[in-house]
């Protein structure tokens, strides 16, 4: 058994050898072969070299057929790139000269649109010819109606005080002297009964005369009487209270009236009958309405200046009237943030009312001329700019750049325009994308 195996062995051991022997051998005379070949293309070569120009054209188409597609097709995508690059080195060049024949020759073709008549009438497109001139332009700012700080007066107890009787209601129209509300208080009751003694003997010193009754008590005398009277006038008494006084009976000290000190209206009366008012403290406002105060709130950084006379119309409640600046706040509000203008009104007619919104309009002029157009005609550009539509020429619109200047009002400056030029004022959206549409034709380009 052990030998059969070994035979079995040794007999497939000597085939693999004698394969490997043989592939061996293949390759080895493969091998001899291909370089007797190349040595003899070597030889074919230099004996073509030395031989006639015809030879060697036949050489070169047999080594063409020798060589087959694979060299062929190794060199035949090389040539058509080849061949694109410069069909397109040349395209571009064409245009290029193309374009400069276009600038050398001043004609350049920009994006335009053009419009019809009734494409112009259906859209709302508008065209206005500018001319340079001076703007009358405004300026809105939300205000509210005030009462007159200068003539408005506040009637108030200078002393503790009770409420005995009102003598006027909230809104009636009141004339200078007039009563406005009694009161009663134990400090003027005071002060009225020392008038009532200080009087007399003030009269009878007089009558005695400064040599009869002596300096001192002459001197005295007046003082004590002028302190009395003046205390008086301090509570709010008037000299025909005063006048009345004397006459008075006793029972009666300790009232006293308060008067109006103006014309005006009662905008305000927070009090009640039996009510006790410490001093200062508000009972009747009185205002003339005949001059009223207009208080404007404008953007805090608005670079503008409003002098005193500065016009502007105030509209309030359906009514509309002149007003002209008095004053001008040099500090921010520290609520609203905004400059406060006060303006002066007159409302002789009282058709205004402390209290009211109002909406003010100032009222200027540039003082010299410019080219305005409104801020409907003004449109953003591919590159951001901001731009105006041309009517070059009938019905067609160009594109232009513009730099903007002032806000007026509704209007505003612009610079880059030539005067008399033909611009779109209403309807430029329309225009911009009928030049948006025109820019997607490849034949623009």
């Amino acid at each position: 058994m052990n030998l059969r195996l070994n035979q079995l062995l040794i007999a497939v051991l000597a085939g693999g050898l004698m394969g490997v022997s043989g592939v061996y051998g293949q390759t080895h005379n493969e091998s001899a072969h291909a370089h007797e070949e190349s040595k003899s293309a070597i030889t074919g070569s230099e004996q073509h070299g030395s031989s006639a120009g015809h030879d060697k054209d036949e050489h070169d188409e047999e080594g063409h057929d020798e060589e087959g597609h694979d060299e062929q097709g190794s060199h035949e995508p090389h040539k058509a790139e080849d061949d694109k690059v410069g069909t397109e080195h040349a395209e571009d060049e064409g245009h290029a000269d193309h374009g400069n024949e276009e600038s050398e020759g001043g004609h350049s073709e920009s994006a335009s649109a053009v419009l019809s008549p009734e494409q112009m009438t259906l859209a709302g497109v508008e065209v206005t010819t500018l001319t340079a001139e001076p703007v009358d332009y405004q300026i809105y700012a939300p205000g509210e109606i005030l009462s007159n700080g200068y003539t408005t007066y506040r009637v108030s107890p200078r002393v503790a005080s009770v409420v005995m009787r009102r003598h006027v209601a909230l809104g009636d129209h009141v004339k200078k002297n007039q009563p406005l509300v009694t009161l009663f208080s134990e400090s003027v009751a005071q002060a009225q009964a020392e008038y009532r003694t200080a009087l007399p003997e003030w009269r009878r010193v007089q009558q005695l005369g400064r040599k009869t009754v002596g300096e001192q008590r002459y001197i005295s005398a007046k003082a004590n009487f002028e302190a009395t009277r003046a205390t008086l006038l301090a509570y709010g008494l008037s000299n025909s209270d005063l006048e009345s006084l004397a006459s008075q009976q006793p029972k009666a000290l300790g009232e006293y009236t308060l008067r109006a000190e103006i014309d005006g209206a009662v905008l305000s009366d927070d009090f009640e009958q039996g009510q006790r008012i410490e001093a200062g403290a508000p009972l009747i406002t009185l205002a003339d309405e005949g001059k009223l105060w207009v208080q404007a709130h404008l953007p805090a950084d608005l670079s503008l200046t409003l002098g005193a006379g500065t016009t502007a119309e105030v509209v309030a409640g359906g009514v509309r009237i002149d007003a002209t600046v008095s004053q001008e706040a040099h500090t921010i509000d520290p609520v609203t943030r905004t400059r406060v203008v006060r303006l002066l009104v007159d409302n002789t007619a009282h058709r205004l009312h402390p209290g009211q919104f109002a909406e003010v309009f100032f009222r200027f002029r540039t003082k010299e001329p410019v080219l305005a157009v409104p801020e409907t005609a003004l449109m953003r550009g591919a590159d951001g700019d901001w731009t105006v539509y041309v009517e070059d020429h009938p019905g067609e619109f160009l594109p232009k750049e513009v730099d903007l200047g002032r806000a007026l009002g509704p209007l505003r400056e612009i610079k880059g325009v030539r005067p008399a030029s033909r611009v779109v004022t209403k309807g430029s959206f329309f225009v911009a994308s009928q030049i948006a549409k025109g820019g997607f034709d490849p034949h623009n380009h």
